[in-house]
């Protein structure tokens, strides 16, 4: 277990750094994305050939993260990140230097499992470190950072073509994704030097948890005693034998799953010892409606990163634009996501419930797509507000699923896993969309691709809609 900060100071600046880190895993990861337009025409491939590399990072990424969700929930989390974020670094510099498909493609393959290294272990950084409070802040402002660095990767791409070639795309966030990891690795070791807690209130922490232990098992002993030779009041056991009343009955039967669901998981780690872990674990995804969790989040990572990836490519063909402007017009999708995140975080303080807002933000996405299919290959300015709509409902999504729903598993200690496990799932939705788009689009034009992202939306929110009452019992709500 990591220990929790205990000043304002001490969490904004992890929050910081947290911020940081994950801006430069994005800058190192979308960059291809963002000039396969122009790789495109410079290797002379096709748009297949082109996703490839792409669908490969998504692949392993998705791969790494059950892998690094595991490793990040028994390991140094601060070393894992700074492994990856180096690594991811190390891969940009060999796309630059080696210009080869058949040698991007396993590279880039690399660089996602590199990535995969990065956001289990800060969840749970940011779980076991951070009070509510602040938890909540830097799920959002983390967020906020991908989209910061998606708007930054897209507006810096186009400029390194015209000005120096597509290589400075890649040299440039390598360069300062290095010099951010040693900051991460300097800064957290600096916290663990300074004990995270104060000394004067580690020594009193220390103390009192000391002293709180004796206190309860003397405690304990006493209310053990008292319970076991003390006579039950005859107005107890009149009471216990009465008839419960009609809707105090009906209140304990509402509220018995719930309740049963919460004892027999809090009972499990300590009920368990040979192979306690697995069924924990198996227990938790039965509980808790994990399957239609992953479904949806594989639904949205095929919207968020299908949509980015393919949005030049979409507007290069259907309105004629250049690779520089296609690429620049996709800088729209993460500048709207930013909002779209503050605004999601918004509708969940209104309605209580992850699942039942993710299910409102894919409602929302399939009402977008429905419009823009009306002007997909005449409005280019409506149509890039309407998938701007789509792709920041499912940055939404993204937030309430990955980032929010780990933070109920806290207490069992599988925080990473379960985080791990979750965002896996939108890349295995993201390698389907990167290659899936681009074909249909060569064989059936970019109306049909329309079509299936509506058709996404739609299943998203039905999905949703079935595990909303399964989670509400998880979640004691």
């Amino acid at each position: 277990m990591l220990t929790k900060l205990t000043t304002e100071k001490q969490m904004k600046f992890l929050c910081l750094l947290c911020c940081i880190a994950y801006f430069m895993s994005y800058l190192t990861r979308l960059n291809y994305a963002a000039c396969m337009v122009e790789l495109r025409d410079v290797l002379q491939i096709t748009k297949s050939v082109a996703g490839l590399p792409v669908t490969a990072c998504f692949l392993s990424y998705g791969f790494g993260q059950i892998i690094c969700g595991v490793l990040g929930d028994r390991f140094k989390p601060q070393m894992m990140i700074f492994a990856g974020l180096a690594g991811a670094c190390c891969c940009n510099l060999l796309v630059a230097c080696f210009p080869r498909v058949e040698i991007i493609i396993p590279v880039w393959c690399a660089n996602g499992f590199f990535q995969a290294m990065l956001w289990p272990p800060m969840v749970r950084i940011m779980a076991e470190c951070l009070n509510d409070k602040w938890y909540k802040n830097s799920c959002v402002l983390v967020s906020m950072a991908s989209s910061a660095a998606t708007i930054a990767t897209y507006l810096v791409a186009p400029v390194c073509i015209q000005v120096s070639g597509w290589r400075a795309a890649f040299f440039l966030p390598a360069g300062l994704g290095i010099l951010a990891a040693f900051f991460w690795y300097g800064n957290t070791r600096k916290l663990a030097a300074d004990g995270v807690v104060p000394a004067e209130e580690g020594r009193a922490g220390t103390a009192e948890a000391l002293a709180g232990e004796r206190k309860a098992g003397t405690m304990e002993a006493a209310e053990e005693g008292r319970a076991g030779t003390a006579e039950v009041p005859a107005e107890e056991g009149r009471a216990r034998t009465a008839e419960v009343p009609v809707e105090e009955g009906k209140a304990r039967t509402a509220e018995a799953p719930a309740e049963e669901g919460k004892a027999r998981m809090a009972e499990a780690p300590a009920g368990k010892k040979g192979d306690g872990k697995h069924s924990l674990f198996i227990q938790l995804i039965v509980d808790a409606p994990l399957v239609l969790i992953l479904l949806a989040i594989v639904l949205q990572g095929m919207l968020r990163d299908g949509i980015t990836t393919w949005m030049p490519v979409y507007m290069s063909e259907t309105f004629g634009m250049s690779n520089a402007k296609s690429i620049l017009s996709a800088a729209a999708l993460p500048l709207f996501s930013v909002f779209s995140v503050l605004l999601a975080s918004l509708l969940l303080d209104c309605l209580k419930s992850e699942v039942f807002t993710a299910a409102c933000l894919f409602g929302l996405g399939a009402l977008a797509g429905a419009a823009m299919l009306a002007a997909f290959d005449s409005l280019p300015v409506f149509c890039i507000l309407m998938m701007t709509l789509i792709t920041g409902c499912a940055h939404g999504i993204n937030l309430m699923l990955i980032s929010r729903v780990p933070r109920h598993f806290t207490r069992y200690g599988k925080v990473s896993s379960v985080s791990g496990i979750l965002n896996s799932a939108t890349y295995v939705g993201s390698s389907l969309s990167t290659y899936g788009f681009g074909a249909v689009a060569e064989q059936a034009g970019w109306m049909q691709v329309v079509i299936i992202w509506i058709a996404v939306c739609a299943a998203g929110m039905c999905v949703m809609f079935l595990a909303r009452k399964k989670w509400a019992r998880f979640c004691g709500r």
